[in-house]
């Protein structure tokens, strides 16, 4: 793949001579075109997938670095495809700004936080966010409560919410979980993708005879690991299966993307119910690991404890004007 000031090469690591029949190829249009590579900034990356034998690969006679970590265009991508190291790198940056937000922005009205949010620090969390989106499941909600910890701490900033809990901050301020958010985004991609309505991901899906739901894909060479397996469920073929497919045929048969997000929120309205396949029930999982039974009398000790010691409320960033009664 060829880009402005970037290419990538892919190659089957059980294909090596093939590989390296590419990079003579890489040499021969260098020296037609008089555009030479840098070798001390090309990188290989070997994918720990099954049974990969870590070949040693040359471009112009130069022995190229391997690396386990490779930040591209904006996502931080590790051998193992595991996207930790991405997101909380997306968690740490959000956070700089909520710091530096929180030390110039004088008028912390609702209004005008609501509008910084949106602008400077939710996209932050959403870059690519259909890459590296963890599924909402055991062994994952750690990450995912780390993420969320980034909209928690930014609502305790504006005026007169600060000291609610955060289900109603959510209420007050008309918005979802990020948890929520992802999975929504999930669906509208997969909507655009099997409509054809964008030039890429056309075998991503795999569809039932219906051409309404998906169906997970067969494995062509027979059998494979556990770990293949893991890392195909964490991508948005069999993340966003359950999702999809427990949506209503008029959903899916949505005649624009703007169509399928107002017939989304229509079905959300018509039909809230505790249902794990419907998209927004993770938001009441996750609310359930932040509100737990003991949460608001917590709450209104630490507000208590805060209103005494108001120094402590602005080292922590947490806005005590009008506290509303709980």
């Amino acid at each position: 793949m060829l880009f402005a000031d970037d290419l990538k090469l892919l190659g089957c690591a059980d294909d090596i001579n093939s590989i390296k029949e590419d990079l003579k190829k890489l040499e021969e249009w260098e020296n037609i075109w008089l555009l030479k590579f840098n070798p001390t900034k090309c990188k290989v990356m070997h994918i720990n997938m099954n049974d990969n034998k870590k070949e040693t690969y040359t471009l112009d006679g130069v022995v190229l670095d391997k690396v386990d970590s490779e930040t591209d265009l904006g996502v931080s991508v590790s051998s193992d495809l595991d996207w930790r190291e991405n997101i909380y790198s997306c968690i740490k940056e959000a956070n700089r700004m909520i710091a530096w937000i929180s030390r110039i922005i004088v008028n912390k009205d609702k209004f005008v936080m609501l509008n910084i949010y949106k602008t400077l620090i939710r996209p932050r969390l959403e870059y690519c966010v259909q890459l590296w989106n963890p599924k909402a499941c055991h062994g994952n909600w750690s990450i995912i409560l780390d993420l969320e910890s980034v909209q928690r701490k930014f609502t305790r900033l504006i005026n007169g919410i600060g000291t609610l809990p955060y289900s109603k901050r959510l209420n007050e301020l008309k918005l979802t979980t990020l948890a929520e958010r992802r999975v929504r985004g999930d669906l509208i991609e997969t909507f655009k993708i099997i409509n054809g309505l964008v030039d890429y991901g056309q075998n991503v899906f795999r569809l039932s005879r219906s051409g309404s739901n998906i169906v997970s894909k067969s494995y062509k060479n027979g059998p494979v690991n556990s770990k293949v397996k893991n890392l195909s469920s964490r991508f948005i073929a069999e993340r966003v299966k359950p999702f999809w497919n427990h949506l209503p045929v008029y959903v899916k048969n949505s005649s624009s993307v703007d169509m399928f997000k107002a017939n989304l929120e229509s079905y959300k309205k018509q039909c809230i119910s505790i249902d794990e396949s419907n998209f927004w029930d993770v938001s009441r999982v996750l609310l359930e690991k932040i509100e737990g039974t003991s949460y608001l009398q917590s709450k209104e000790k630490h507000n208590a404890y805060l209103m005494e010691n108001p120094y402590v409320a602005r080292k922590r960033n947490i806005n005590i004007s009008m506290i509303y009664q709980t």
